[in-house]
């Protein structure tokens, strides 16, 4: 008979309240369970009655769902949270040098700590991209950066999002929320604010216009209303009070872009884009595009204008090139990482493949450019025949897939149907880039609302709540 895995768990050690929670713990004991319940029903009418959803593809053309939201919080105490911050601004900063050296010099592939191939024949890489300067060397000025906590609670980072990485809004909607629904324990708690967040999103985007540019005019570029992180689009740009356009609101003259309004064309200097590569400008990328601007690439690299993120950052993000994030901080900053990236196999090389396949039940599998938790196998949790499923497919495409062990992922007392019950978490930090590295102390935590699931997105079933970080 098996162990049961041992899991972290942020709020209890050893049958005690951890200290950072015991205030809090003594609120939710004096709770009656009935006003939980009540809380927790006035959550759900107020995010519906706000329009706080998302969209799941594969259920009918873009389904509208509310994201859950449980209403007991993630607390981290502060110095904990110092070291996560400090590796997450190491992280960040190694990423956007390894982007501007594979755009220019290629150092790191030079000095063969990455494979060529990996890097140069991945598709997020841009070859249009290669020579061309960007504000400050910033390339991902939006990171978020999935973080887990396993083992005897030790921080893991699970993956790099530096495309377009989304989910801040609800971040900043569930602190909303429990501010509104339980103001006391505000008082109680000297909890760090995140609400200015859409300030240093703003101060961040109009630090990285184009030279000369003294009052940038900064907008967010959405694909439209039926994209399922279409409330987030809106919801930044009114919070930044900046406008929100879609590619047919803007065009190119002279290596310009310039926004359509009603008193005649205005120059866009910054582009917080939330679209991705392939379908930014149909000279360029795809040619069937709808959703981008003819011409954008062009003024992009004649310095005209700033995209956020840049082109071609999503080679950092592949999940064949996260395995080499530890060497990035070593080669370009000298330094050990504070942060660990999860123990991976790659299934390109063979010895790696030979391991997966044989332990393909306990292991992890995802693939290189999967999101979302689409497009991978949790081992414990996968049926026979889907186990052989993608055996099969890792014997035809062993170079898309990675794998990885199964993490016991901490957890945190959570309101479920039954009660409060431990539910698995993550936890995604917001890491703006621009004159510096800056962030909110936080970020979105994601909970398994399943009982055993390991899958927090919310495409999966999974919710969010509130992140506490506690002043000293």
């Amino acid at each position: 008979m098996s162990k049961a895995p041992a899991f972290f768990d942020e709020m209890h050690e050893c049958d005690r309240v951890r200290t950072h929670y015991q205030d809090y713990a003594a609120w939710l004991r004096a709770m009656p369970p009935e006003r939980l319940a009540a809380k927790r029903a006035e959550a759900d009418a107020l995010f519906h009655r706000f329009g706080i959803t998302f969209a799941v593809y594969g259920e009918g053309e873009g389904t509208e769902r509310l994201i859950p939201f449980d209403i007991i919080p993630r607390i981290i105490p502060a110095t904990e949270w110092k070291q996560l911050a400090d590796g997450l601004r190491q992280r960040v900063r190694a990423l956007n040098a390894f982007i501007g050296d594979i755009y220019h010099g290629q150092a790191i592939l030079k000095a063969g700590v990455i494979p060529e191939e990996q890097v140069l024949c991945n598709v997020q890489y841009r070859p249009e991209m290669q020579g061309v300067d960007v504000p400050g060397g910033i390339y991902a000025h939006i990171a978020g950066v999935d973080v887990v906590r396993a083992g005897a609670g030790e921080f893991y980072v699970l993956e790099d999002n530096l495309r377009v990485p989304s989910g801040v809004s609800y971040m900043l909607e569930d602190r909303r929320m429990m501010m509104r629904l339980f103001p006391e324990l505000f008082a109680r708690n000297k909890v760090a604010p995140v609400e200015h967040y859409p300030d240093l999103l703003l101060d961040t985007l109009r630090g990285v216009a184009p030279l000369g540019v003294a009052d940038p005019t900064v907008v967010v570029l959405t694909p439209g209303a039926f994209n399922s992180a279409y409330f987030e689009h809106a919801f930044l740009a009114q919070q930044m009070g900046v406008e929100l356009v879609e590619g047919q609101d803007l065009f190119v003259e002279d290596e310009q872009v310039f926004m359509r309004t009603t008193q005649g064309p205005q120059r866009v200097d910054v582009i917080y884009r939330r679209i991705d590569d392939d379908f930014l400008d149909p000279l360029a990328f795809r040619p069937d595009s709808m959703l981008g601007v003819p011409g954008l690439l062009s003024a992009y690299r004649a310095g005209r204008v700033t995209l956020s993120n840049a082109i071609g950052t999503g080679v950092a993000d592949d999940k064949s090139i996260y395995p080499f994030v530890p060497d990035m901080v070593r080669f370009y900053l000298g330094e050990e990482p504070i942060l660990n990236n999860v123990p991976t196999w790659q299934c390109r090389r063979p010895d790696d493949l030979a391991h997966v396949l044989a332990h393909l039940p306990e292991l992890v599998v995802k693939e290189v450019h999967g999101a979302g938790g689409y497009g991978m196998l949790v081992g414990p949790a996968a049926t026979k025949s889907e186990i052989e499923k993608f055996r099969q497919l890792l014997l035809a495409f062993p170079e898309r897939y990675i794998a990885q062990p199964t993490l016991a992922l901490s957890t945190c007392p959570t309101f479920v149907e039954s009660g409060v019950a431990p539910r698995h978490i993550d936890l995604r930090p917001f890491v703006l880039s621009g004159r510096e590295v800056r962030f909110v102390p936080g970020g979105l935590t994601r909970v398994a609302l399943k009982a055993g699931s390991l899958v927090v997105n919310s495409s999966q079933g999974g919710g969010t709540k509130d992140t506490w970080v506690l002043e000293d």
